[in-house]
């Protein structure tokens, strides 16, 4: 079994051992309260790592998530205290389209204008983020200007499972069959291993990348109304800072900043790993200092255990589908 099977068994394997450490300190961290608080807090961060792993898979990376994420969250929030009879799945589906707007931004100026995504993202990160400021004149929208509705939705149990949960476990199954049952998938990471090879054969890397960004875009959208209905407050900083922690959970979850390998498996159990650790580490006690710390010891070891395994060759397992999809593309 190669490195790359084995990280999510040894990843998963490590959070579990890391929740019965924690609570063998603090039992209150096992309670079924606790565990079901855990999962709740880990969705916004297991979505985000999802679309994420799709843009650094393609050797991309996308900086204004978070950015995305506030201004669409701001706007639905400003929508819906002005119009409060408005649906809110008319809410929620602004907030999409806002967010896919601005992804396909990114991913016009990254696809066809080939410019390079660490600089793009890094602008509109600064714009998105200063719109945010712009259109609400930097006021808050606290909740008793959202509609009950608005503020309720996230944090409503069906099941006994909030609707977080049920919304990524749905964001899970659906980016899972793109990446594995999709043609758009399986161009993404040959994009990732061999750009110029991708283009030989025909795969339309601008478009693709196009809409990469796009579903980031949409993610953070869909991200952005479930912030600010769940915490029930929209201000300028939402999420500051939050577009490194995402990168973070994909890094650690073994997506290769490389480009071309990375499963939506690793994504999720990275995204939990660091979401065990930001609500273990209170409990025990820790101050917020060894909290960065230790995260960032995480980071770099991921990071080399992810260059280890490329120099391995674990990359070499796409260049056969390349020649598959070169044989599909003739045939077709």
């Amino acid at each position: 079994m190669n490195l790359l099977k084995q990280r999510e068994v040894l990843l998963a394997g490590v959070i579990v051992v890391l929740i019965l450490l924690v609570g063998l300190r603090a039992p209150v961290f096992l309670t079924t309260a606790s565990m079901g608080n855990l999962l709740t807090d880990s969705t916004l961060l297991v979505m985000l790592a999802l679309t994420q792993m799709f843009v650094i898979i393609t050797r991309g990376i996308d900086l204004s998530v978070a950015s995305n994420l506030a201004l669409s969250g701001m706007m639905a929030a400003l929508l819906a205290s002005k119009y409060p009879q408005l649906p809110l799945l008319l809410v929620i589906a602004t907030a999409v389209a806002i967010g896919l707007l601005l992804g396909l931004i990114n991913g016009w100026l990254i696809g066809v204008l080939e410019l390079p995504p660490i600089v793009v993202t890094l602008g509109t990160m600064s714009v998105y983020r200063g719109l945010v400021f712009v259109l609400s004149g930097g006021a808050w929208v606290s909740s008793h200007q959202m509609p009950p509705d608005f503020v309720a939705f996230p944090l409503a149990r069906l099941f006994g499972v909030t609707h977080l949960v049920w919304i990524a476990a749905a964001m899970i199954l659906l980016t899972w069959c793109i990446a594995r049952h999709s043609r758009f998938g399986r161009d993404l990471y040959a994009i990732g291993n061999e750009p110029r090879s991708a283009r030989t054969i025909g795969i339309p890397s601008a478009k693709r990348l196009l809409w990469t960004y796009g579903l980031s875009g949409a993610m953070a959208g869909l991200c952005g109304y479930l912030w600010v209905a769940r915490y029930a407050v929209a201000y300028t900083e939402i999420a500051y800072g939050f577009e490194f922690t995402v990168i973070a959970a994909c890094v650690i979850g073994g997506i290769s900043i490389a480009g071309g390998v990375g499963t939506v498996a690793g994504a999720v159990l990275g995204a939990l790993f660091l979401a065990v650790i930001n609500n273990a580490l209170p409990i025990v006690k820790v101050s917020p200092f060894w909290q960065s710390a230790l995260t960032g010891i995480v980071i770099l070891t991921a990071v080399l255990i992810n260059a280890r395994g490329d120099k391995k060759g674990s990359r070499q397992i796409l260049p056969l589908q390349i020649l598959n999809q070169t044989d599909n593309r003739k045939a077709a």
